[in-house]
């Protein structure tokens, strides 16, 4: 579709949506990226019109994935890729991620998982607004360190 940006341009989009704010990327709240990723979740891709082939994941828990364990925040978007004949290749995932010194408050979140898939029937807009809701206890809390990467799996 000519008004839609191809999915390898997808992380220098999020990237856009995250300098936007005026802020270096480590200065950014649990918020800013949030607010940043939401526009970027509205772009939409090329992708096929299949109800999972442009998904918002909106995930957290507490982690050791290398080295000490650290309260995750992952916003991520999963476009499904097709190969030449329109069959399913990969998937191709954009990361925004935000680390937390996990102190009580955040270990006691125990860990959560929610997906929004667009040319589905679901209202982005109503689900944003449940995320944003299980933003706030990390409003008192900086990150300690933002990853952005993008993932083929």
């Amino acid at each position: 579709m000519p008004d839609r940006w191809p999915p390898a341009d997808a992380l220098g989009s999020l990237e856009a949506e995250l300098a936007s704010s005026g802020h270096a990327l480590i200065e950014l709240t649990a918020r800013d990226a949030w607010l940043a990723f939401l526009r970027f979740g509205q772009r939409r891709f090329d992708t096929a019109s299949s109800p999972d082939s442009d998904g918002l994941l909106f995930q957290y828990g507490t982690y050791s994935f290398s080295g000490p364990p650290m309260f995750t925040l992952d916003l991520t978007r999963q476009f499904d890729i097709s190969d030449e004949d329109g069959e399913h290749d990969h998937f191709l995932q954009i990361h925004c991620e935000l680390l937390y010194t996990p102190d009580q408050l955040l270990r006691d979140l125990s860990s959560f998982t929610s997906w929004f898939f667009h040319d589905s029937d679901d209202n982005i807009d109503r689900w944003a607004e449940a995320m944003s809701v299980r933003l706030e206890p990390l409003s008192r809390h900086k990150p300690t360190q933002i990853n952005l990467h993008a993932e083929r799996i």
